[in-house]
């Protein structure tokens, strides 16, 4: 349902599926360089290689294209917890785990501008709302899977490592924070949520 920047559908033809994932691809490019608030619809458009009547045919304004982008990046991350899920054996849900939230503070770290242009506005939106969702639905299944291996403490709950997660990417931004400011805080922290047997 293009009209509304929602995701594409099996009903939308092929030319018009590659048009939309062009706009959404040269819009992260574009708000990557720019911020979300500073990249022009009609580069964009450029970048994609459609005129700016396609564009406003996917997404009618600016906003729609912004959580469009917005949700595209989330679903990949998500979708990447999803894969670890199924590919990590049992007793490596606890390294899993942890190549999770590492891809989840470096996902905070890229796309802060584009986050904040998200949750900027009077309400916030239901991309917003279902996104986080969707990110907190994908650590608690990693969560579970590395506390029943034993490799996560068991008071810890998903809000503690979203919590946690977010305050390292936000030290990490800091004026004069180290290059690896992120990667020691992450360190730091997966220590102190291990089981008090393992830190022994």
């Amino acid at each position: 349902m293009s009209a509304t920047g929602a995701p594409a559908g099996p009903g939308m033809r092929a030319d018009a599926r590659r048009n939309r994932q062009r706009l959404l691809d040269a819009a992260l490019q574009a708000y990557t360089e720019h911020g979300a608030d500073d990249a022009s619809l009609d580069e964009i458009a450029r970048r994609a290689g459609v005129g700016i009547g396609t564009l406003y045919r996917h997404f009618p304004d600016r906003r729609a294209l912004l959580e469009a982008v917005y949700r595209d990046q989330v679903e990949d991350l998500c979708t990447g917890a999803r894969k670890l899920q199924a590919d990590t054996p049992p007793g490596q849900a606890g390294e899993a785990l942890e190549r999770w939230l590492r891809a989840l503070v470096g996902f905070a770290a890229t796309k802060r501008n584009l986050t904040s242009s998200i949750m900027s506005g009077p309400a916030k939106s239901e991309v917003a709302t279902s996104c986080s969702a969707m990110i907190r639905e994908s650590v608690e299944g990693l969560l579970a899977e590395a506390q029943r291996a034993g490799a996560i403490r068991p008071d810890v709950d998903a809000v503690d490592l979203l919590r946690m997660s977010h305050a390292i990417s936000i030290a990490a931004d800091l004026p004069n924070s180290h290059p690896d400011q992120a990667d020691r805080l992450m360190s730091v922290m997966l220590a102190g949520l291990r089981p008090a047997a393992a830190q022994a």
